[in-house]
C-alpha cells in the first residue's frame, strides 16, 4: 500500500470527517482524523504498518509501543513485523493485582519507540514520555501516522523528543483537493485553523465578576497568597490572622473543623476581612446533587451562603451542581477542583476535562480552578486548557520543592507561579513556623514577584 492508497482507503470509511470536533488539547477543529475504525479492515492496516515498518526500519530501540487505544493495534503489528518486544500503558492506574502500570516486560533504562496515529499539539506526547520515563523506561522517538500540527516536530524537540511522521495534514488536503473530494473552501478552513495553532489561544471574553473582584483585591494588597487556616478552636484562629491577615489576599476555611464555633464565629471572622481587607474562600467541597448542595450552602448550622464568597465544587456530580449551588444569588463563585496533589488521588485527565467543559458551559459561576502540577511545564499545559479567564489556586507550595508523609506534593513557590498558579495556597508552612508573620510575608513578596514576572514577560 502506497501512501496515497493509505489516504483514500481513509475517506472511503469515513475516517476523514469534516464539521465541528472538539480535540483533546480542548482546541475546536474543523476536521477530525478517526483512526480507531482501521481495525475492522485487515488491508488498512496491514498496509498502515508496513509503511512504519518501512520508516522506522533503521532506527534503534528495544521495546515498541502505540499509545491507547487507536495506536495499540497498529503498535502491536509493527512490533510483530520487526520482532521486537511490545509493551504499553494503562490508561487508568491499576488498582489490584502487581499494580503494574506498564504491561510486558522490559529491563530498566530500555529504549522504546513511541507510536500514535497523529499529532495535534506536543503535550499530550510529552505527558505520554514523562509516565514511562517515570516506569524507568527511556522515551526518545515519536511516530505518528499522521502529523496534523503547525508546529510538533519544534514542540516535542523543546524537550528532547524526536518526532517523525508518514503524512502530513497538507499531503492528505492536497491529495483529496486533486480528487476533487473536499472543496477549495474547506481548504481554506483547514489552513486557517492550522495556522492558528501557532497563535496564543483566544479566550471567552466574558470575566466573572468574582474573577475581577479577586484580581482586583490582588493588585490592591499586592499579594496572591492564600492562608489555608485549619485550626480547631477560635482562639488559634483568630491568633493567627492577628499575625498573618495582612499579608494574604484570601483566607481560606474549614468552618466545620472549628470545635468551638458559635453564633460570634461568623460576624468576628467578617470584620477581620474587612479590616485586613482579605475575601473569603471556604473549602467546604461540595459534591451531591443540586437540592442537597443548596441547602448545605445557604441553611444548616453555618449558612455559608452569607459570608464566603468562594466555595469549592467538585464535579463528581455533573456540571447541575452548579446551578444548584449559585443559581438566584448573587456576589458567589465557585473554584472547582480539577486536580489534587496528592499521591494516589483518583481524579483522572477525563475527569479533569469533564471540569473544563462545566466551566465552559458555566462562566458565571465558575472563577477558577484548583489543581497542581509535577513541573512548570505541566502547570502550563493544564492551564492551556483553561476554556476561559478562569485563574488557577494552587496547593501544594512550599519554599522547597518535596513530599511529606500523608503523601502530599509540593513544588516551590517559584515555579508552581511561574507555571500559571495565579494565588497559591499554603497552610502548615506558614502556620507551623517559628514566626509566622515572617514566613506569610516571605511567601507573599516571593509568590507575587513571581506573579508580576510572568504577567510581565
Amino acid at each position: 500500500m502506497t501512501k496515497e492508497q493509505f489516504v483514500l482507503e481513509l475517506e472511503k470509511i469515513g475516517a476523514i470527517k469534516f464539521g465541528r470536533f472538539t480535540l483533546k488539547s480542548g482546541l475546536t477543529s474543523p476536521f477530525y482524523f478517526d483512526l480507531r475504525d482501521m481495525i475492522s479492515f485487515p488491508y488498512i492496516l496491514e498496509g498502515i504498518s508496513d509503511l512504519l515498518v518501512e520508516r522506522i526500519k533503521d532506527m534503534e530501540f528495544d521495546v515498541i509501543t502505540g499509545i491507547p487505544y487507536t495506536a495499540l493495534p497498529i503498535a502491536s503489528l509493527v512490533a510483530s513485523k520487526m520482532k521486537k518486544p511490545l509493551v504499553y500503558m494503562r490508561k487508568e492506574e491499576k488498582a489490584y493485582g502487581t499494580g503494574n502500570n506498564v504491561i510486558g516486560k522490559f529491563e530498566k533504562g530500555a529504549k522504546c519507540l513511541v507510536i500514535d496515529d497523529l499529532i495535534t499539539t506536543g503535550a499530550s506526547k510529552i505527558e505520554t514520555a514523562e509516565k514511562y520515563e517515570k516506569e524507568g523506561i527511556v522515551i526518545e522517538d515519536f511516530v505518528v501516522v499522521i502529523d496534523r500540527s503547525s508546529n510538533g516536530t519544534e514542540e516535542l524537540a523543546k524537550d528532547g523528543y524526536k518526532l517523525h511522521s508518514l503524512i502530513s495534514l497538507e499531503e492528505i488536503v492536497q491529495l483529496l483537493k486533486d480528487k476533487d473530494l473536499i472543496t477549495a473552501e474547506k481548504v481554506k478552513e483547514v489552513e486557517e485553523f492550522t495556522s492558528s495553532l501557532t497563535k496564543p489561544a483566544k479566550k471567552e471574553k466574558y470575566i466573572n465578576p468574582l474573577i475581577k473582584k479577586l484580581l482586583d483585591k490582588m493588585n490592591e494588597k499586592e499579594s496572591n497568597l492564600v492562608l489555608s487556616l485549619d485550626v480547631t478552636t477560635q482562639n488559634e484562629f483568630f491568633a493567627m490572622l492577628d499575625k498573618v491577615g495582612d499579608e494574604i489576599v484570601m483566607l481560606k476555611t474549614h468552618v466545620d473543623i472549628i470545635n468551638d464555633y458559635d453564633e460570634k464565629f461568623v460576624p468576628k471572622l467578617q470584620e477581620y476581612a474587612k479590616r485586613q481587607n482579605f475575601l473569603i474562600f471556604e473549602d467546604r467541597k461540595f459534591a451531591d446533587i443540586g437540592n442537597t448542595v443548596r441547602h448545605q450552602f445557604r441553611n444548616g448550622v453555618y449558612k455559608i451562603a452569607d459570608w464566603a464568597e468562594y466555595v469549592t465544587v467538585h464535579m463528581v456530580a455533573g456540571e447541575l451542581i452548579l446551578k444548584g449551588l449559585f443559581e438566584g444569588i448573587e456576589g458567589h463563585a465557585g473554584f472547582v477542583l480539577a486536580r489534587m496533589s496528592s499521591k494516589g488521588n483518583l481524579l483522572n485527565e477525563t475527569y479533569t476535562r469533564k471540569c473544563f467543559e462545566a466551566a465552559k458551559n458555566n462562566p458565571q459561576w465558575v472563577a477558577g480552578f484548583i489543581g497542581h502540577g509535577s513541573s512548570v511545564e505541566d502547570i502550563r499545559r493544564f492551564k492551556a486548557k483553561f476554556p476561559g479567564s478562569e485563574l488557577l489556586m494552587m496547593p501544594g507550595v512550599k519554599k522547597e520543592a518535596g513530599s511529606d508523609a500523608m503523601g502530599q506534593q509540593y513544588l516551590t513557590i517559584e515555579d508552581a507561579v511561574g507555571g500559571g498558579a495565579d494565588c497559591i495556597i499554603v497552610g502548615r508552612g506558614i502556620l507551623q513556623a517559628d514566626d509566622p508573620k515572617a514566613e506569610a510575608k516571605l511567601y507573599r513578596e516571593r509568590a507575587w514577584k513571581a506573579f508580576q514576572k510572568r504577567i510581565n514577560n
